[in-house]
């Protein structure tokens, strides 16, 4: 089976670490992208600029809380747009989901992971996304 190509779009050079050190811990074959805010997200997707040759990903993990453009707006983008919606999106955040937004969402991402405070809780949440993916009909690779 090939790498799975993961776009991360966070802002929080931390948070990215954090990201990086769970795949590895996990053992999860991945080439993760990661691009810093929610315009880069978008050029990265439609292969503009600096990403034209970049792949598709199969799995986009999505800050709420971006510059430039919030991951609200790039997550409707993504649904508008009939080469990117079939992707699965996990949107990440610091703060519990809103009740209006988890209705608002709901059939449009994977699942809301709030964002982990430790590196084992960011194991916990790599393993819990990927074996909900590999068990559903949501992550087809």
């Amino acid at each position: 089976m090939d790498p799975i190509e993961i776009l991360l779009v966070e802002d929080n050079p931390g948070d990215v670490r954090l990201f990086e050190e769970a795949f590895k811990e996990c053992k999860i074959d991945n080439i993760l992208h990661t691009v810093e805010d929610g315009v880069e997200a978008m050029a990265f997707l439609r292969n503009e600029g600096n990403y034209k040759d970049e792949p598709h990903p199969d799995l986009i993990l999505l800050d709420i809380d971006l510059p430039k453009k919030n991951g609200f707006e790039v997550l409707d983008d993504i649904k508008r747009d009939k080469s990117l919606n079939n992707i699965p999106v996990v949107i990440l955040t610091i703060t519990e989901v809103k009740k209006d937004d988890l209705n608002t969402y709901e059939e449009d991402v994977v699942c809301f992971l709030k964002k982990p405070q430790s590196m084992d809780q960011f194991i916990i949440g790599v393993q819990s996304i990927f074996r909900f993916l590999f068990l559903s009909d949501k992550f087809k690779k």
